[in-house]
Parts: C-alpha cells; sequence; structure tokens
C-alpha cells in the first residue's frame, strides 16, 4: 500500500486577526453630557451634541461598538434640549433686562 501524504492546510487568518477592533462608544459620558446640558450649563449640550452625531456615523459604518447606540442617542436628546431650554432662558432673561431698562427710563 502506498502511503499519501497529505500537505499541512496552510492556516487561513482567524477572524480576529483580519478585522480592526471597533473603537469604544462613549455613550455614557455624552449622556452624562446632555444630562448636565439640561441642568447646568448650555456648551455640554453643544458638546453632547457634536460628540453624539459623530459618534452615530461611526457606528453606522462598523468602526465604533454599537453597543452604546442607546445611550447615545439618549445623550444627543438631552443636549438636543438642553440647547433648547438654556436658549429659551438667554431669551427670556435679555427680554426681561429690554423690559426692565424700558420701565426704569420712563421712571
Amino acid at each position: 500500500m502506498e502511503e499519501q501524504t497529505q500537505a499541512p492546510a496552510e492556516p487561513t487568518p482567524s477572524q480576529s486577526q483580519t478585522e480592526q477592533p471597533l473603537a469604544p462608544h462613549r455613550g455614557t459620558l455624552i449622556l452624562v453630557f446632555g444630562i448636565l446640558s439640561i441642568v447646568c450649563c448650555l456648551i455640554f449640550g453643544i458638546v453632547a451634541w457634536v460628540m453624539a452625531s459623530k459618534d452615530l456615523k461611526e457606528m453606522a459604518a462598523g468602526r465604533m461598538d454599537p453597543s452604546g447606540q442607546g445611550m447615545t442617542k439618549a445623550g444627543m436628546i438631552c443636549g438636543i434640549i438642553g440647547i433648547v431650554l438654556q436658549s429659551l432662558y438667554i431669551v427670556i432673561q435679555l427680554i426681561l433686562c429690554a423690559l426692565g431698562a424700558g420701565f426704569a427710563l420712563t421712571a
């Protein structure tokens, strides 16, 4: 009997070697910034909105861990709400200052 020798099969690259590791999501940070924008400062809302938009694009492209997508969206929504509320507060303060100055001039 003739023995057939098979050449060893070439190792196939594992899936983990060929895929790039996903960047970690920043959903918690974005959510905290969104909540802070509602509570205290307008700048946190702007930062949350910009970061969330960028991260959601990265998640859609498959370059970022999609497990934080819900927190990222919630942070973006909180940031938008914070921006709207803080903007309304600024407008109301300006109106009240203008009315107060107008009353001071007529008195």
